[in-house]
């Protein structure tokens, strides 16, 4: 704030070299009055990205981490092209590429690889499953690995085992779902490591026989490289170490309250004559800043950083500490806590000179003195001619911190085993969009939790032929769970419902109002009847309840006047479906890239029901003036989902005619042909047809352009 006022003031009085000048009082001023924070330790990076770059450093991984990789080996990206195209939507041709590469993990072994993330979303699942087309193989870095078959491919001769280094190979890994580009990986590595300790992490060091500290609550590390002095020291940050060079070997061991040793007494002159200071113990200020915060992985939100605070660290108590390791919430705050209370009881130091060095007072080790019961902490020590100067701090025996922390709320995305790949083939009513003279073919494909497409085949005798069309896999369908009895298909059905189980638990349905539903809203096809519902109300696990129905759309009353069971196929007339317009195939097949290879196949329903012609409705029976029957229906028109109001429905036939006949529909008795909704004959013709046919059922049809419509009843 300092930094703004005296910036703006100086520009005021002195131009652009005053506000400079401001600005640099204003900052001095912010750091006195405010302080500035002090960050401790090697910078957390945000999930680094996967690279490439020489000289880059392959970190050893120990325990469980997420880390990002380098690659090490790709390929050209490989071209392919796919044709796409919902319901009402025109067909689009889209350029897919697919990549192989091979991604270094740890520079030292490793027992397995988890989940993997790509641009943030899951690439591989728990369960080892891919989201997208593809192959992965892993190799642990042991030391008898063999070449990977496709680097042995690609490099011949020159191909490397890579042994010492874990690393995964992808093998055709599509990349449609990350904009046709490597996206940005990272990898769940478990190294399979118990607890951990410090000595695991110092390979190739000769070690004390009794050396080592136990890092507690450490789930996984890190380690870049460089000197191992620096390791030490960002190890010593978060767990309080003591290191001291033996005969033996380096001698490492935890700094905390121990069984004591009674020092010597201390020696208070040298042998030229000159007298030492008498040990003198000095306090430290109060407000001596102490670690207030721990930056950290937590495994709890996919080893994204986080923090956790020291209870009671407040004021000026601002130090974080930066520390490349996971730890669960708990795990985190302990430590901090720790170290935070540890900083502020450690008031008191002392210089002590012994005679001579011994194991019992080196660093580490927890000493008294005469007349002082409480226990010192042996921070560090001197050698030289005279004796030893010891760095001695008090210790102050605390009870154990209990912690309650929480990791925070999490986003992590679905992870969800790929679904069945589920393949239905159909043929609608026309809808009155287009000639209405092509049959609108659809396929509803679906595989859940899936990123990638699936191609389509046509099935002709024994032979596949590839159509060159995907699918995203995403179409809403299902099966029905409750019986639906049937309907007269006249009107809105406000108390009709049945319940139905989506395919995938994440699809979703939504009410409409009345006006929207009468619009066209919310169709879908069960069984082989259209109808629409109002409300859809979830119940659990991708199941719901749909209710306020409207039934027999689009001329599919004979299938709603039957009902439908249990176990019915459902799918959701949306624009996610695939068109199939102009197939001519009877059977199509589905190939996924991912999951299961063997296709699966789908036989076409609702053949002719696009150019077919609606069955006629209301029929009645009248006489004419001169008595002679005379029957009269009102015709539908192919398209008209509306009902306009004041004008007559366009035909979307070549001519209006009708096909009436009496007694069987494959084999009538007798069969009229006329050109207008209605019907007659004279009343001595009728009777001899009814006495000769009491049986006989009189029935009408439309006769269209390319079909002609199942048949309307008349009465008799």
């Amino acid at each position: 704030m300092a930094t703004l006022i005296l910036s703006a003031v100086g520009t005021a009085v002195g131009g652009p070299v005053g506000g400079a000048v401001g600005a640099l009082l204003g900052r001095a001023v912010d750091a006195t009055l405010i302080g500035t924070p002090t960050r401790e330790g090697r910078r957390l990076t945000e999930l680094a990205l996967s690279t490439s770059s020489y000289g880059q450093s392959i970190p050893r991984i120990f325990g469980t981490m997420r880390m990002p990789g380098s690659i090490i080996w790709s390929t050209d990206l490989v071209e392919s092209s796919e044709t796409s195209g919902g319901k009402g939507k025109p067909r689009t041709t889209t350029y897919n590429y697919s990549i192989s590469f091979a991604v270094a993990l740890s520079s030292r072994p490793i027992a397995s690889v988890g989940r993997v993330w790509a641009d943030g979303a899951l690439l591989r699942g728990q369960a080892g499953d891919l989201k997208v087309g593809g192959l992965m193989r892993i190799y642990r870095g042991d030391g008898d690995e063999p070449v990977d078959p496709l680097i042995a491919a690609d490099r011949g001769l020159q191909a490397c085992a890579f042994r010492g280094i874990a690393y995964a190979v992808f093998e055709d890994l599509q990349l449609a779902s990350f904009g046709n580009r490597i996206p940005a990986l990272s990898f769940e590595i478990d190294a399979r490591d118990a607890t951990l300790d410090v000595v695991d992490v110092l390979e190739g060091i000769a070690l004390a026989p009794a050396a080592g500290a136990a890092l507690a609550g450490l789930v996984g590390f890190a380690d870049d490289g460089g000197p191992r002095a620096g390791l030490l020291a960002h190890l010593a940050q978060v767990f309080p170490l003591a290191t001291t060079a033996t005969a033996q070997g380096l001698s490492i061991t935890p700094m905390g309250l121990s069984e004591t040793s009674a020092l010597p007494p201390a020696t208070a002159g040298r042998p030229d004559g000159e007298d030492m200071a008498v040990p003198l113990v000095r306090r430290a200020q109060a407000d001596r800043e102490a670690p207030s915060a721990l930056r950290y992985y937590d495994p709890a939100r996919d080893f994204q950083p986080s923090l956790q605070r020291a209870p009671g660290a407040s004021g000026d108590q601002r130090a974080i500490v930066e520390f490349a390791g996971a730890f669960a919430a708990r795990s985190a705050q302990i430590r901090i806590s720790e170290l935070h209370r540890a900083a502020r009881t450690a008031r008191e130091t002392l210089s002590y000179r012994i005679a001579e060095p011994a194991p019992d007072y080196a660093p580490g080790r927890c000493v008294t003195r005469a007349g002082d019961a409480q226990p010192w902490l042996v921070r560090g020590w001197d050698w030289h001619a005279d004796g030893a100067d010891l760095a001695l701090e008090r210790i102050v025996a605390l009870p154990p911190i209990e912690s309650a922390a929480d990791p925070g709320t999490a986003l992590p995305p679905a992870d969800e085993l790929p679904g069945a790949l589920t393949l239905r083939y159909f043929e609608l009513p026309w809808d009155g969009t287009g000639a209405g003279t092509s049959p609108q073919r659809y396929a509803a494909v679906t595989m859940a939790s899936t990123r990638g497409t699936v191609a389509l085949a046509g099935v002709e005798n024994d032979s596949l032929i590839a159509l060159g069309l995907s699918a995203n896999g995403d179409a809403l369908q299902g099966r029905s769970l409750t019986a639906l009895p049937g309907s007269p298909a006249l009107v809105l059905e406000p108390q009709a419902t049945f319940d139905i189980a989506l395919s995938s638990a994440q699809g979703q349905l939504q009410s409409a109002d009345e006006r929207v539903l009468l619009d066209g809203a919310n169709r879908i096809l069960l069984g082989e009847e259209i109808l629409q519902f109002r409300f859809a109300r979830p119940l659990s696990n991708g199941h719901w309840r749909l209710s306020g129905l409207l039934r027999g759309r689009g001329a599919t009353e004979h299938h709603a006047a039957v009902g439908h069971p249990a176990g019915a196929s459902v799918i959701v007339l949306d624009e996610r479906l695939l068109s199939l317009g102009k197939e001519t195939f009877e059977e199509i097949a589905a190939f996924a890239t991912i999951g299961d290879a063997e296709p699966t196949f789908a036989t076409l329903s609702g053949r002719d029901s696009t150019r077919r012609p609606l069955p006629p409705v209301h029929p009645c029976a009248l006489r004419t003036a001169s008595g002679d029957p005379e029957w009269r229906w009102v015709r539908r028109a192919r398209g008209a989902w509306r009902w306009l109001d004041g004008v007559e429905t366009p035909l979307a036939e070549e001519r209006e005619s009708f096909r009436v006949g009496l007694g069987p529909i494959d084999a009538p008795v007798s069969i009229w042909d006329v050109s207008e909704p209605r019907f007659s004959l004279p009343a001595a013709d009728w009777a001899l047809l009814a006495t000769a046919h009491p049986d006989a059922a009189l029935w009408v049809r439309q006769v269209g352009s390319h079909a002609v419509s199942l048949p309307t009843l008349l009465p008799q």
